[in-house]
């Protein structure tokens, strides 16, 4: 979304493409080297550097189908880099 010297700040857009309810979601991502995230919102973080996971939080854990959430963080390090290995499982 935006980069700065020295940081960062991303947005995550979660779907239900499916045809039934979600109940809770969880993405996982790896961050490069020397980034490390500083403040997320509309998440639970586990990790701040390296591998990361982030789940729901209480209010926008259950997706409808077709339905979408976003979370977002702020990060230090060089923003050139995205986050790979992003993958996203439900409970």
């Amino acid at each position: 979304m935006n980069t700065w010297p020295g940081g960062y700040q991303a947005e995550v857009t979660v779907a239900n493409n499916g045809a039934t309810t979600l109940n809770g979601w969880t993405v996982r991502l790896t961050l490069a080297s020397g980034q490390a995230i500083s403040s997320l919102w509309n998440g639970v973080n586990t990790g701040t550097s390296g591998s990361v996971s982030v789940r729901n939080a209480a209010y926008n854990g259950t997706l409808g189908a077709n339905a979408s959430t976003t979370f977002g963080f702020t990060a230090t390090g060089n923003g050139a880099t995205a986050p790979s290995g992003v993958s996203c499982t439900s409970p």
